[in-house]
């Protein structure tokens, strides 16, 4: 079995702000000092904001708390001076303490007050400033769309500036978007073009190094693995250039992630332990932990089993110290594989429940977070149109005004009649109208939920004969033809003693009976696939693990079954209906999408059940499902149809088919 070796995908443009914040030496704490002991006689002036903004600054990397109280005294001295250079820049370097902390609301909300005040300020650069800054909390928020949107403002406001300069970088950056959007080839593009106005203008350019990488994840995602590893070369060569070890270690790790997807995974040692050796230097415990998992995955394809088991567990020492979300779940089911290897099934069992727990945090996360942004869209949507409706009560009321002002106070009556006996009388017809619509209306309701409950009969009665003909022929074949079998074999070993034949004859009628006896096999198996009794006696859930049981046996499909919250039994029809969805499911894998490896899932939460059924097969075009769908995925349909649920097919050629069909019981 071939291990997946996943890796976060981090831009690395996208932690720049991190990389700059974090570079701290020993010199530039010595001038902070300096500058607390300047800051104690300063004149109440913009030099005085200045150091304060400074010595906010320097506590960035290792005090959030001193750098915010800092920064909050340089806003105040700056309103009161009405230095608006000043407030910008406490917004920009607050924004920044705000997304160190994970704070990105607020680190949104700061990056926003400081693009309005740079659109003040009418500064370009500053415009330009607050746009990267928010592109950035949307990438770190994985919302790669909208940080996709302030990348090209970015860009555009460079193009029509003429700063080439700047233009390499945000180019740069763009191409990161797209890569985080998996659009691989506009990525490489802008990579490229960012890359080519840095040769042309041979102009200052310290983040060269980062673009040469994220063309190398460019190339990767492309499948263009020489070239990958070409610019990923060049990457590491030029960051050692401008001693950038945070970018170095970064590359390095990137590059174990290809190398273990090509199985070179002795390269894969050598490389994740230089970034080991770069992490363990920069004492970040986040890449170290991450070139850890590197390490032991590499140990273990290589065969060291030892080393990989050590290696792994001083990752997940670190991971679980730091909350390191994506490098516990790489451990996690690193672990697993390297205790199956020593035959330590009670740590594989632990550490596959621990993987599984973390996979569905993330998932539940992403949940939240798409639950999240529909919320405050709709809040969005909904304060517009309140916007646009208090207009147009203000409009109409003032053409109503208009209208009063130019009444003639002698045809005010009369004309009062007209409109009160023309609107009861339209008011009247109108009613006529909608009431006559609402009756077609629950007329048309009623006759749809008629043939509804007609086709849902239909279902019913097909699905339920089907069972019944499977149990009636399941029976007669076990009781009737199996038992025939069984007598013909008997007789013929009763006649085998009482006969004298010959030695080749005696040949022939050993392998008569060993025909006999793969038949009555054969038979049992046939009758048993039309109606289980495991079904029947205990349940789906245990019909389910012998089913997968039987095939894993044959060696037919390497299928692994999982199932929560099936503790009570369902309805006997709704057990023979997933049986056979999962059943058919699992048969299309093995003759049509010629898989090896296969996943059965069955989660029970409360009144909601969820199946999913995944293999690695040679997928399909899922648009030509409706126009040319086969009677296999047709019987699943119309069974999930009859239960009301949800089906929901994801496959790629090549990449495998995952279905997924959730219903209430």
């Amino acid at each position: 079995m071939k291990l997946l070796f996943c890796r976060m995908k981090r831009s690395i443009l996208t932690l720049t702000l991190f990389l700059i914040v974090l570079n701290l030496d020993a010199q530039q704490n010595s001038k902070r000092d300096s500058l607390l002991n300047v800051l104690v006689p300063a004149k109440e002036d913009t030099g005085k904001v200045k150091t304060l903004l400074l010595i906010a600054k320097y506590y960035e990397a290792n005090n959030q708390d001193s750098s915010i109280y800092y920064l909050e005294k340089s806003k105040k001295l700056s309103e009161s001076l009405k230095y608006l250079d000043g407030v910008f820049i406490y917004y920009q370097q607050k924004s920044v303490v705000s997304l160190t902390k994970g704070e990105y609301e607020k680190a949104m909300e700061e990056n926003n007050i400081g693009l309005s005040l740079a659109r003040q300020l009418k500064d370009s650069t500053l415009v330009v400033v607050m746009l990267n800054h928010i592109g950035i909390v949307y990438g770190m928020q994985e919302k790669y769309h909208e940080e996709l949107d302030y990348a090209l403002q970015v860009v555009n406001i460079l193009e029509s500036t003429g700063d080439s300069v700047k233009l390499s970088g945000s180019l740069s950056s763009l191409g990161n978007c797209y890569i985080s959007l998996l659009q691989y080839r506009k990525g490489a593009d802008m990579c490229l073009a960012s890359i080519k106005l840095y040769t042309k203008y041979k102009k200052r350019n310290d983040y060269i190094n980062r673009t040469y990488a994220s063309l190398a994840q460019a190339y990767q995602g492309l499948q263009m693995n020489d070239s990958a590893f070409y610019y990923f070369d060049i990457a590491i060569k030029e960051s050692a250039k401008v001693n950038d070890k945070f970018a170095e270690a970064a590359i390095y790790g990137y590059t174990t992630t290809l190398l273990s997807t090509l199985n070179r995974f002795g390269e894969m040692l050598i490389v994740s332990e230089k970034a080991l050796v770069l992490a363990h230097t920069l004492q970040s415990r986040g890449m170290i932990a991450s070139a850890l998992v590197s390490s032991a995955t590499a140990y273990f394809y290589n065969g060291f089993n030892t080393k990989a088991k050590r290696t792994i567990e001083e990752a997940l020492k670190i991971a679980t110290e730091d909350s390191l979300f994506i490098d516990l779940t790489n451990g996690y089911n690193m672990l697993s594989y390297i205790a199956a290897r020593d035959g330590d099934y009670a740590t594989v069992i632990w550490a596959e429940k621990k993987y599984d727990s973390l996979h569905e945090i993330a998932i539940n996360e992403q949940r939240i977070r798409s639950t999240t942004d529909l919320e405050k869209k709709y809040e969005s949507e909904k304060r517009q149109k309140e916007i646009i409706q208090l207009q147009k009560d203000k409009l109409a009321q003032t053409l109503s005004i208009k209208k009063k002002s130019t009444l003639n106070y002698l045809l005010f009556g009369s004309l009062t009649v007209l409109l009160i006996v023309g609107f009861l009388g339209y008011r009247n017809f109108r009613h006529r109208q909608q009431l006559a619509k609402q009756q077609d209306e629950l007329r048309q309701q009623r006759i749809s939920e008629l043939e509804k409950d007609k086709q849902l009969i239909a279902v019913d009665s097909l699905l339920q004969g089907q069972e019944e003909e499977r149990g009636r022929l399941a029976k007669d074949l076990h009781d009737g033809l199996g038992g025939l079998l069984s007598g013909v074999k008997f007789s013929l070993r009763n006649m085998k003693d009482n006969l004298i034949i010959t030695a080749d004859n005696m040949t022939v009628f050993e392998r008569s009976l060993d025909m006999i006896d793969t038949s009555i096999k054969e038979l049992r198996r046939v009758a048993q696939n039309m109606m289980p009794e495991m079904l029947a006696k205990f349940g789906l859930d245990e019909a389910m693990k012998e089913y997968c049981n039987t095939i894993n046996s044959a060696n037919l499909l390497s299928v692994k079954y999982q199932s929560f919250g099936m503790e009570e039994r369902l309805e006997k029809s709704i057990e023979i209906i997933i049986y056979r969805i999962v059943q058919e499911l699992l048969n299309n894998a093995m003759k049509h999408a010629a898989a090896t490896e296969a996943f059965v899932q069955i989660l029970k939460d409360g009144s909601r059940l969820n199946i999913v059924v995944e293999d690695n097969g040679k997928g399909f075009d899922t648009s030509l499902i409706e126009t040319n769908q086969g009677a296999g995925l047709s019987n699943v349909r119309s069974r999930v149809d009859y239960l009301k649920g949800q089906l929901d097919i994801h496959s790629e050629k090549e990449k495998g088919t995952l279905v997924n069909i959730e219903f209430n019981v």
